[in-house]
């Protein structure tokens, strides 16, 4: 089965619409212990996806079904699932909507997949390790994508980009104790620099863990400064508020022309969707409905400006030319990182997990590594939880001039956030 038969057999199907992806994806893989190399093998994935819709008999509702169609199906059964999938889809009862007009091809240069893993190897090989700190392991993926979307609307668009990740574990220890940190990195080819700084900064960090101390109990009275890629999560919360199907459902309060945050007395975000960013994963030229992706305004200056999403919803609110960015940059602040970094602070680095309810904007993160900082004494403590609202510390949210990427999103190096609790270790 591939994706021509497969269209041919959508076009003779009793489908009112239907759409197409074909992904195939090159890969290669290499695990390494140490720095040896275990294992590796070379991956070569098609994936085909159709999604059929139905409309009402008054043209007025349109239904849907999506199921991926396996490449060794026969034409017979890939024709039964078209068939089982128009029946589901007779249940689905969703507000009628058109799909994709036919967009412009980019032209497009392939990656080279076999540079790129050469260059993680070459970046590996040259962190700096000791007796007490040192790699353990570590998984490099690098990929070459190539995803076809095709639709009844004569839409047939091809996208080609790389893709990779790397997987490192780091020990570091003393006479007593041990630590394990683990790191993932997602970008499009890679940055070297980048990648060997963030080791050396995560040894520190385990270095720092076994000297730590517990944190003490200290209530909303001193900020949180996020300064590694936890804070992209602060900002995936604005982004999602900014998407047009939170907005449809109500999830979202944000108002287009209005202040997203009320009472501003810190910076003001804006918020933008990126065509692409250098290095990226997600620096596809369509969206995966194959919409074309553009650079666009969402958030301006705290101001809402534009809501974007899925064809689906976007058509419910009446937006037109939207689409699925794949890439976001945040920016806004004022102040320098160094401006930031003054008085007293605590710089949370490593959390067991941290979370930003996309809906109700709850924070909560338990703390394994932090930095209380009190003008020119620094203190090194673990233990205890940060827990708040991002809407009600929203307001008071400043951001670095200076700003720092992390695999599709670029945001402020430093973010400073107010009005957060922060537990103690020994707190009941």
């Amino acid at each position: 089965m591939n994706a021509e038969t497969l269209k041919r057999l959508l076009e003779e199907s009793s489908a009112d619409a239907w759409q197409l992806c074909d992904t195939h994806t090159a890969g290669w893989e290499f695990y390494f212990i140490r720095h040896d190399l275990d294992q590796n093998r070379v991956r070569d994935t098609r994936h085909l996806n159709v999604t059929v819709y139905r409309k009402s008999e008054d043209g007025r509702m349109l239904g849907s079904a999506s199921q991926e169609i396996w490449p060794t199906c026969s034409e017979d059964e890939a024709r039964e699932i078209i068939e089982h999938l128009l029946s589901e889809a007779h249940y689905v009862q969703n507000p009628y909507y058109e799909l994709n007009d036919v967009s412009d091809n980019e032209e497009q240069e392939r990656p080279d997949v076999k540079k790129n893993a050469h260059d993680f190897i070459q970046a590996m090989q040259k962190v700096r390790e000791t007796d007490s700190e040192d790699i353990n392991s570590y998984e490099i993926f690098t990929d070459c994508v190539e995803r076809r979307l095709m639709n009844s609307n004569g839409l047939d668009v091809t996208d080609i980009w790389p893709r990779s990740m790397i997987e490192v574990i780091v020990n570091t220890r003393n006479s007593e104790h041990e630590i394990e940190l683990y790191r993932s990195y997602e970008n499009g080819s890679c940055d070297a620099e980048a990648l060997r700084n963030s080791l050396h900064k995560a040894m520190q960090y385990g270095r720092d863990r076994l000297i730590a101390e517990p944190t003490p109990m200290l209530g909303k009275e001193i900020p949180v400064l996020f300064s590694t890629d936890d804070s992209v999560k602060i900002y995936k919360y604005f982004a999602a508020h900014a998407d047009a199907s939170m907005k449809y459902q109500k999830i979202s309060q944000f108002e287009q022309g209005k202040d997203v945050v009320s009472d501003v007395k810190g910076d003001r975000l804006t918020l933008k969707a990126r065509r692409s960013l250098e290095n990226s994963p997600r620096n596809a030229a369509h969206d995966a409905e194959g919409a074309p992706v553009r650079d666009e305004v969402l958030i301006e200056d705290g101001v809402m400006k534009k809501f974007l999403g899925s064809r689906k919803y976007s058509s419910y609110l009446g937006i037109k030319d939207s689409f699925m960015p794949g890439n976001y940059e945040a920016c806004g602040g004022v102040s320098s990182e160094n401006e930031l970094r003054s008085g007293r602070y605590l710089e949370a680095v490593e959390f067991s997990d941290f979370q930003i309810d996309s809906a109700s904007g709850m924070i909560a993160g338990e703390i394994r590594l932090a930095y209380l900082h009190d003008g020119d004494t620094v203190r090194i403590v673990t233990g205890g939880s940060v827990s708040g609202n991002l809407r009600e510390c929203a307001g008071n949210m400043r951001m670095s001039k200076e700003q720092t990427q992390y695999g599709n999103w670029l945001v402020p190096s430093v973010t400073l956030l107010s009005g957060a609790q922060i537990t103690g270790k020994d707190e009941n």
